[in-house]
């Protein structure tokens, strides 16, 4: 398979993964990995604010699937996205917020998020290079 085309499903596959993190939010229903902070206590209208955004990310890369042009600025919201996960799992006492709260399973997820991330920009660089 081409890197254009791989390029194009793996940006579909972060499109789905976008829309079920909008519908576990929408719902309240804390699932790790589409959840983040899967066991920090929120409310509801958090979880729909994040909702929304989350159906904003999957709006995001189902047009980039259609149109390659825009994946550089996915990548760059990317980036910054992680380096946010990043600020809050260093700067964030989550023991304040309940007690025996691992930052382990979030960085965990912020490392499976910068390696899709990677291999997003690596597919962008080969499509890039062909043309």
């Amino acid at each position: 398979m081409d890197s254009a085309k791989l390029l194009k499903y793996s940006l579909l596959a972060g499109a789905l993964y976008f829309a079920a993190i909008s519908v576990v939010h929408v719902l309240g229903v804390k699932i790790p990995g589409l959840f983040i902070y899967y066991n920090v206590p929120s409310h509801q209208y958090q979880d729909n604010i994040i909702s929304f955004l989350a159906f904003g990310w999957a709006a995001f890369f189902y047009s980039g699937a259609h149109n390659l042009n825009i994946v550089k600025a996915i990548l760059l919201a990317a980036v910054v996205a992680l380096l946010g996960l990043a600020n809050i799992n260093i700067s964030t006492n989550f023991s304040l917020l309940s007690e025996g709260i691992s930052v382990t399973p979030f960085w965990l997820q912020f490392i499976l998020l910068c390696f899709y991330i990677g291999w997003l920009a690596l597919l962008s660089f080969k499509v890039q290079a062909t043309k």
